[in-house]
């Protein structure tokens, strides 16, 4: 949501946002371009609602449906730029697996109770890709998501401001991206740690001989490459 804010107040001419979500009661402590009287209508209609009282100029697509093998790679082609607040690890690497194959640039953003991370992704041929620093996702409950483990309401809207600063500086080719650098926010400290991401040559992604399309994954459990 705080993404969206900005990308409408900066003008970014085309904005495509993928959700098959409704929105509920829950929700509004932290997705701020809702409100109660947007409760149980689809959350990419109420998000260009928000849009086009901020910035009629923008052309707003929505896409109700849920991002999957079958439909990802149409989306991120018709895209320049591709940010990913998603809440699980299936739709992230499935975002990972799909931008990095079509050397598509994207922003990856996590949260979860009071920490968050942020790192941006160009798509250049030296660039790592979340594989890179995490070959797969962790086994299945073996990490809460926000609707069970509960979240600050304001952390979305400092990852999200991150993800939209990131995004907002490669089109201005104005300085350095997270490119190789992954900032982890832990908002009861008050304190932002960067850690390395190393380009794997073995990744089954990026590196040689790795896959050429998602529909090599299957996006269940692990999300695992090659695995049964």
């Amino acid at each position: 949501a705080p993404v969206i804010q900005y990308f409408a107040a900066a003008g970014v001419g085309t904005l495509g946002i993928v959700d098959d979500d409704v929105v509920e009661r829950s929700n509004l402590q932290r997705q701020v371009i809702h409100g109660a009287d947007d409760i149980d209508r689809p959350k990419v209609d109420s998000a260009a609602e928000f849009v086009a009282d901020l910035n009629p100029t923008i052309d707003v697509e929505t896409h109700r449906t849920r991002l999957t093998a079958d439909n990802v790679e149409e989306f991120v082609a018709e895209y320049d730029f591709v940010v990913d607040g998603s809440d699980n690890f299936q739709t992230r690497y499935l975002v990972n697996d799909a931008c990095t194959l079509a050397g598509v640039p994207f922003s990856h953003g996590a949260i979860l109770r009071f920490e968050g991370q942020v790192t941006t992704f160009p798509g250049s041929e030296d660039s790592p890709c979340y594989r890179c620093l995490f070959p797969e996702a962790p086994p299945e409950g073996a990490v809460p998501d926000c609707a069970t483990a509960g979240v600050l309401g304001v952390l979305p809207g400092t990852v999200g401001c991150i993800q939209a600063t990131e995004t907002v500086k490669y089109f201005l080719a104005k300085g350095d991206l997270l490119d190789g650098r992954m900032i982890f926010y832990d908002a009861l400290d008050m304190t932002f740690e960067e850690v390395p991401i190393q380009k794997n040559p073995d990744c089954p992604v990026c590196g040689e001989g790795g896959i050429e399309s998602v529909h090599d994954v299957e996006y269940t459990s692990t999300c695992a490459v090659g695995a049964d």
